[in-house]
């Protein structure tokens, strides 16, 4: 018997009976090649990295649901923000964005220097391929060069950096930072030289914010869970003074401090109280109750001294006089969620970033525009339009967006009852499939975004849901192993099922349809690789019936054409999505270590080389080429945002 010779543990090649043999984790995967290639094919081949690039266009999405004081307007007229491992800085009059991409992972605070230029963005642990730890961390860079300056705090950190802010008044010579780790150990740095000047347990339950005074360098004001507390620096020690409420209702959060012109203190908090507590004490000279309906997340004091408020429940934006009386309201729309963070934009002029990870510029007394929009939950479906410039993603946040790659906004966005889960469009274009986590899959019309038609297949999550290329099949791919195949008439508008695929031991998670939409091919859990007729469903054996198939599509991460795209050593897990270029040339894959890959297609040499891009924080979910191949766009699962890549 003829075999070619292997150089890995990992690969071998049957020349005579013509097929490529993988393991992943000790699990064989046999991968047939094509005739017109067995003669040449070799092991030993070395692949070219592909000559485009990707560099990163548009984020969408804002991080609201859980992180705090992280939107600010700058004296470029950008507004800056993070969203997954990405700081944007935005330029929303010239709809343009700029990226900071120093961090590895999640972003979870963000401050801003007394000289506007200078930013603070402290990140969380992460994890690298190789399992190790990617250590939490600060770092200080140039909003106009991008630069990155200073980073602060390797090492020291444990869990995530979730508070950071710079003194106001010592020209910004200090920093101080939170760590969510148990104790919440709270640190000032002079960050110029990356030296840190002091440190102290802040508190055992949750720090929401830690600000220094804007008239004392050597005073911190720290809140969170049932307290505020007043910190003086000397020499390297810090002690605290508790802020005492006294006869006043003590909340159960302190959810955000400002301060005022004259330097009192203002804090909103859980009870939707505002109180003032007077410059260099830590009592409550003024009170505010009931100033929202629930917890006040974010205040901000305007440069004329006037302050602004942001409510949870109610949703409210309030404005507050000098003296505290109020001057006029408006309502963020339920569709966006609770007010998150508040900043002041031109003179009239707010940014309001939401819970449901929007931002809004609005202006009193109701003018109320997003500018932002993004998903609250786990991320995976995202498909292309075939012939326009959009998209479509759905995610567990029960939200179905049509997004315009142009204008960066939603075409449209509509609730559907189950969480997302995959998309994909008819080859008209006319209509679109989401299937989602309980079995349910549903049509859309793209125009009106009517519902068209709803089925029930088993009651597992649909992973993948594919029209085959002339329009008239549609496979639906369960968690519970089978491919449920539709004939498809008028158009995408009538659905008809002729056939089951049963034979995966596993989930299925990938399917591709042949270019003469006679034929299926499918991945599952357990790695196998399975064809399958599309008119009934049956499964095909022979693979010499299956062996040179063209394939519309090259979705599958097991397969001939895309099996280089696994590291040594890989789980079957490490890749959650693959897309070839339409014009054949390029293969994209995401990774579950926040990485987008480029290589060259075909993809058949083991561990082909490849460019890699970082810039969301966990796993990678989905990638896909736009029709024209111009821009690849990518979604993270747990981060919830879309990257909008050009291919360059």
């Amino acid at each position: 018997m003829k075999r070619s010779s292997s150089k890995s543990k990992e690969c071998s090649f049957n020349a005579e009976d013509g097929y490529v043999r993988m393991f992943l984790r000790g699990r064989p995967v046999t991968m047939h090649v094509p005739d017109q290639q067995r003669e040449s094919y070799s092991l030993d081949h070395k692949v070219a990295l592909p000559d485009r690039k990707l560099k990163l266009q548009w984020v969408y999405g804002y991080r609201g649901r859980d992180c705090r004081s992280n939107l600010y307007l700058l004296p470029t007229g950008e507004i800056v923000y993070f969203n997954a491992s990405v700081v944007v800085l935005y330029n929303t009059e010239e709809q343009q964005q700029r990226h900071y991409l120093g961090h590895n992972d999640d972003v979870k605070c963000l401050s801003v220097h007394p000289d506007r230029v200078t930013i603070a963005t402290g990140q969380m642990a992460g994890n690298s391929k190789d399992g190790k730890l990617l250590a939490p961390h600060v770092r200080v860079w140039d909003s106009v060069s991008l630069n990155t300056l200073h980073v602060i705090g390797m090492g020291v950190f444990d869990r995530a950096v979730t508070c950071v802010a710079f003194s106001k008044s010592n020209g910004g010579a200090f920093l101080c930072a939170v760590d969510d780790a148990n104790d919440h150990i709270l640190s000032v740095w002079n960050w110029q030289k990356e030296k840190q000047l002091a440190d102290v347990k802040c508190s055992n339950d949750s720090v929401l914010a830690a600000v220094f005074h804007p008239m004392d360098a050597n005073l911190i004001v720290t809140c969170g869970k049932s307290h505020i507390n007043f910190w003086t620096m000397e020499g390297n020690t810090l002690s605290k003074r508790q802020g005492l409420f006294e006869k006043h209702e003590k909340p159960k959060y302190v959810l955000c401090v400002a301060f005022a012109e004259n330097g009192d203190a203002i804090t909103g908090d859980s009870s939707g109280n505002i109180y003032v507590w007077a410059k260099g004490g830590n009592r409550i000279s003024q009170q505010v109750s009931g100033a929202h309906e629930g917890g006040i997340f974010s205040l901000c004091v305007l440069k004329d001294g006037t302050a602004v408020s942001g409510g949870g429940k109610d949703r409210k934006v309030v404005l507050w006089d000098h003296d505290y009386r109020k001057q006029a309201e408006m309502e963020v729309g339920e569709s966006f969620g609770p007010v998150r963070a508040l900043a002041e934009g031109k003179p009239g002029e707010l940014f309001i970033g939401t819970t449901k990870n929007a931002v809004i510029r609005a202006a009193f007394p109701d003018t109320l525009t997003p500018i932002v929009q993004g998903h609250t939950d786990e991320l995976w479906g995202l498909d292309v339009h075939p012939s326009m410039e959009q998209f479509v993603t759905c995610s567990q946040d029960r939200q179905v967006h049509l997004w315009d790659t142009n204008s960066h906004q939603p075409l449209w966005s509509k609730t559907i009852e189950d969480p997302g889960r995959s998309a994909g469009f008819h080859p008209s274009g006319a209509v679109l499939a989401v299937g989602t986590m309980t079995g349910r899959w549903l049509v859309l019309d793209t125009d009106t975004r009517d519902l068209v038609s709803m089925h029930t297949d088993g009651n597992e999550i649909i992973s993948n849901i594919k029209y085959s290329p002339d329009g008239n099949f549609l496979a639906v791919a369960s968690h519970d192993n089978f491919v449920y195949i539709y004939a498809v008439t008028e158009n995408g508008r009538k659905y008809s099922r002729v056939g089951k695929c049963t034979g995966h031991s596993s989930f299925v998670t990938h399917l591709d349809w042949s270019v003469d939409s006679q034929y299926l091919v499918t991945n599952s859990g357990d790695y196998e690789i399975l064809f399958w007729e599309a008119s009934g469903g049956k499964h095909v054996t022979n693979m010499d019936t299956v062996r040179n198939l063209e394939w519309a599509t090259s979705t599958c991460t097991l397969g001939f054409n895309t099996f280089g795209i696994w590291p040594d050593g890989a789980d079957g897990t490490d890749i959650n999505a693959v897309c070839r270029s339409h014009d054949g040339s390029l293969l994209a894959s995401a990774d579950d270590f926040g990485k987008v890959h480029l290589f060259s297609f075909p993809c058949s040499q083991p561990r082909a080389p490849s460019h890699e891009y970082g810039g969301h924080s966990s796993h990678v979910t989905n990638v896909a080429f736009l029709h024209d191949n111009s821009q690849l766009i990518s979604t993270g699962g747990k981060d919830t945002s879309i990257l909008q890549w050009v291919v360059a």
